[in-house]
C-alpha cells in the first residue's frame, strides 16, 4: 500500500501489534449474530409472504444480505477468525451467497489496498469516470448486477480480462467461477423440482432489490477524493451510528482500515481514536449528506472534469469534515 505518512509517527508499533490480535470469539460473534439475524427475517418473511409485513421484512432481510459482503470483504484479510481456515471456508460460503467468488474478490481487493485510487492500478476502482446517469445506475444496481454477473460468465468460459489477476491465478478465478455457475444451475434445478419459489423469495430478490442501501457505503469511501498515494487524502469514513457500524462490520472506521488493514474489524473504532490522537484528520461524511453532494457535483459536470488529485465532494456542514469521536 502507498502512502504519504509515516506509520510510527501514528501509532506505536507495539500498541499496533496489540490492534492487530485476531480473535475467534469477537469474529464468530459478529457472524454468527449477523447470519442469525438473516435466519429471523428470513423466517419471518416465509411466514408472513403475501402480506403487508412481507414489505418491510423484505427490505430488512434484503439490507442484511447485501451487508454480508463486509463480513465477506473482512474474512478476504483473513481478520475475522484467529483460526486461519474459519477465514477461508466462510469467505467462500459468503462469496457463493453475494455472487461474488472469494478468490476473485480477494485479488481484486489485494490490488485496491496496494494502489488505492489509482485508475490503472486498483483492483475494485479502475472504471470509466461517472456522469450523471452512470452514477444513479450504479446507485439503482442494476449496471452493478449486470457487470457482476457478466464477468461470473465470461471467467467461467477460461476469459481473464483483468490486469491485476496475474497469470498464473487464471486457473484459480476460471475454476471458482465455473464452480459457482455449476452451484448456481444445481439452486435452480432443485428449485423447479421442488416447484419451490424459496430461493427467489428467500435470497435473489432481497438481494438484488435492496443494493441501492449497500451502494450508500460502498460509494461513500473513495468516490470524490483524490487520486493522490495519500490515505489521507483519497479514503472516507463515515460518519454514522452504533447499528449501522455492526451491519457494515466497522467499515465506517474506513480511513483507519486502509492505513492498517492487518487490524481487525472489532479493532477498528481503537485504531481510529488512536490515528485520531496523533493527528491524523480522516475525511468523514454521513450517507444522505454524501449523495447529495455527489449528485449536486455531478450535475454540474462529469467526474472526468474534476481535477484528478483534488477533493470535490467534501462535507456541506461547517465542522463536520473530519471524523467525530464515536
Amino acid at each position: 500500500m502507498q502512502t504519504s505518512f509515516t506509520r510510527r509517527d501514528l501509532i506505536a508499533p507495539q500498541r499496533l501489534r496489540g490492534l492487530m490480535q485476531r480473535s475467534d470469539l469477537y469474529g464468530a460473534l459478529q457472524l454468527g449474530s449477523h447470519v442469525g439475524a438473516i435466519a429471523v427475517s428470513g423466517t419471518l418473511l416465509w411466514q408472513l409472504w403475501g402480506t403487508f409485513w412481507a414489505i418491510p421484512l423484505f427490505m430488512v432481510h434484503g439490507v442484511l444480505i447485501n451487508f454480508l459482503y463486509a463480513g465477506q470483504h473482512e474474512l478476504s484479510h483473513t481478520t475475522v477468525f484467529r483460526t486461519k481456515w474459519l477465514n477461508m471456508v466462510f469467505g467462500r460460503l459468503i462469496g457463493f451467497v453475494m455472487i461474488f467468488g472469494r478468490d476473485f474478490d480477494w485479488i481484486q481487493h489485494s490490488a485496491h489496498h496496494q494502489y488505492t485510487q489509482n485508475w490503472e492500478k486498483d483492483g475494485e476502482l479502475a472504471r470509466v469516470p461517472y456522469t450523471l446517469h452512470s452514477y444513479l445506475l450504479w446507485m439503482t444496481g442494476v449496471t452493478y448486477w449486470i457487470t457482476r454477473v457478466t464477468r461470473m460468465i465470461r471467467l467461467a468460459r477460461g476469459i481473464v480480462l483483468e490486469p491485476y489477476v496475474r497469470p498464473d491465478q487464471h486457473r484459480v478465478v476460471v475454476a471458482e467461477a465455473r464452480w459457482h455457475l455449476l452451484g448456481y444451475a444445481l439452486i435452480a434445478v432443485l428449485s423447479v423440482a421442488a416447484q419451490s419459489w424459496a430461493a427467489v423469495i428467500l435470497w435473489l430478490a432481497p438481494m438484488l432489490v435492496m443494493k441501492p442501501v449497500h451502494q450508500l457505503q460502498n460509494t461513500i469511501e473513495h468516490l470524490g477524493l483524490s487520486h493522490e498515494s495519500d490515505i489521507f487524502r483519497n479514503t472516507r469514513s463515515t460518519r454514522t451510528n452504533a447499528l449501522l457500524r455492526w451491519l457494515c462490520w466497522q467499515m465506517p472506521y474506513h480511513t483507519a482500515h486502509h492505513a492498517f488493514p492487518s487490524v481487525p474489524f472489532w479493532q477498528l473504532r481503537q485504531l481510529d481514536g488512536e490515528l485520531r490522537s496523533n493527528g491524523a484528520k480522516p475525511y468523514a461524511m454521513g450517507w444522505i449528506e454524501f449523495q447529495i453532494e455527489v449528485i449536486r457535483k455531478l450535475s454540474q459536470k462529469d467526474e472526468s472534469q474534476y481535477p484528478y488529485d483534488e477533493v470535490w465532494v467534501v462535507p456541506t456542514r461547517r465542522g463536520a469534515r473530519h471524523l467525530e469521536a464515536a
